[in-house]
């Protein structure tokens, strides 16, 4: 079949500007389907020139003023200097177990390993520590293991270092680097791309998220202005910078925003103080003006980003691929059919978000299993309100993220069709 030449329906005075689309003809296999029998390739459609120029307009025009405010934010409360506490910090060390003995004076308990240190001032030096005994800890020290160990002032070598953990550098690296591995042999470069943008957010939570609570800042501002900026990074070096990334990040912000608005009411409404969070006192007595309501919301943003990123990519890329198969669809059926996906992935996602939570939480519920408390009262207790609360906000927030970003796909792709399917009327 030859190839034809389609071009708008009506009348436009910039013809010449907008070169008609040439559908070349396809194989039949799911490239799409024009009048009868008349198979043609249509991946073309998803060439940004393409897309309703309307839509473009507007996603520039919130999107652009949106991360340019974001990024003004994070420099302004980008924190400068050194945020660490002095009489916190504690100097570590490792080395290797050689031998393993039990202590000279209290042999029931503890056992005295001779450690090589492998790195510090006192590198080489071999050393007594004393370790757990072996048969009071599930994970003893044995000979040829590495450990950390404490570094204190002392004017013996041997008065200096303590046991503080085993180290687990090496396994982490191991398996650090069978994930970059199994990442980039199934998506190649833009695993790559993805491996990038995790360290980029690594980065971010390091050296501005953290630090700029540390440093007195508002929490929950952190956490949308940098998770604001994580997604934006994220998305456009992962899956490059175009129409669809646009309207997956647009559709993640919004949903960010309302996750923002139900994580803050339903703390406030619920009494949640945030103290029953895992480190929370700590934090508390490190920087006494941090508002531990705000830091539990925060927690529950950063939370919900990566399972945003993972529902707004999809369903913009589900749309995209919809009227890519059928140029024809209108954005009602691009509505609908997206929303069929949607509702199958919300369902898997939203069970395994909550799953989370709840394994987070799953030694505070096994107390309660014990106790034998009635289901009402481990509710109201806040270790575990905290975690429903976590739960479904950012629950809602993915729900919410399925109808507004295949809206906006929809709104995007749906009128390039009259412009890609030539009718067969003469």
């Amino acid at each position: 079949m030859a190839s034809r030449n389609v071009g708008r329906r009506r009348a436009d005075p910039k013809r010449s500007l907008r070169r008609a689309l040439d559908l070349p003809p396809g194989h039949g296999h799911g490239h799409g389907h024009g009048h009868g029998d008349h198979v043609v390739d249509t991946s073309v459609v998803n060439s940004d020139a393409i897309v309703a120029r309307r839509v473009r307009i507007v996603v520039a025009a919130v999107l652009i003023p949106l991360l340019l405010a974001a990024v003004v934010a994070m420099i302004v409360m980008w924190p400068g200097g050194d945020v660490k506490v002095s009489s916190y910090q504690t100097a570590t060390a490792r080395g290797e177990v050689t031998a393993v003995k039990a202590c000279p004076n209290v042999k029931e308990q503890c056992d005295e390993a001779t450690v090589e240190l492998t790195t510090g001032a006192d590198k080489g030096a071999v050393i007594p520590v004393q370790v757990p005994k072996a048969d009071q800890t599930s994970v003893p020290v044995k000979v040829g293991q590495s450990i950390m160990l404490g570094v204190q002032d002392a004017p013996k070598v041997a008065d200096r270092y303590s046991y503080v953990d085993h180290d687990r550098t090496k396994p982490l690296l191991w398996l650090a680097a069978i994930f970059a591995i199994a990442v980039v042999a199934l998506s190649r470069w833009r695993g790559f791309a993805a491996l990038i943008a995790l360290a980029v957010t690594a980065v971010m939570l390091t050296q501005f998220i953290l630090p700029a609570i540390l440093k007195g800042e508002n929490a929950l501002l952190v956490a949308v202005v940098g998770g604001t900026v994580i997604m934006a990074i994220a998305l456009f070096l992962t899956h490059g910078i175009n129409a669809e990334s646009s309207i997956a990040l647009s559709g993640t912000v919004a949903a960010l925003g309302l996750t923002v608005l139900l994580g803050w009411f339903f703390t406030k409404f619920c009494q949640l103080s945030g103290l029953a969070s895992e480190g929370a006192s700590g934090a508390k007595a490190l920087v006494p003006d941090i508002d531990l309501t705000g830091l539990l919301v925060a927690g529950m943003v950063i939370g919900a980003l990566g399972v945003l990123d993972d529902v707004t990519v999809t369903q913009a890329a589900a749309v995209w691929e919809l009227s890519a198969a059928n140029p024809s669809a209108n954005r009602r059926e691009l509505v609908s059919a997206g929303l069929r996906i949607g509702r199958t992935h919300v369902a898997s996602v939203v069970n395994t978000l909550v799953l989370a939570y709840a394994g987070a939480a799953l030694p505070v519920l096994l107390i309660f299993a014990i106790q034998d408390l009635p289901g009402r009262a481990v509710l109201s207790t806040e270790s575990v309100a905290m975690e429903v609360v976590r739960g479904l906000v950012g629950s809602l927030g993915i729900i919410a993220a399925v109808p507004l970003t295949t809206a906006l796909a929809a709104m995007a792709v749906a009128d390039r069709s009259r412009d890609l399917v030539a009718s067969d009327n003469n």
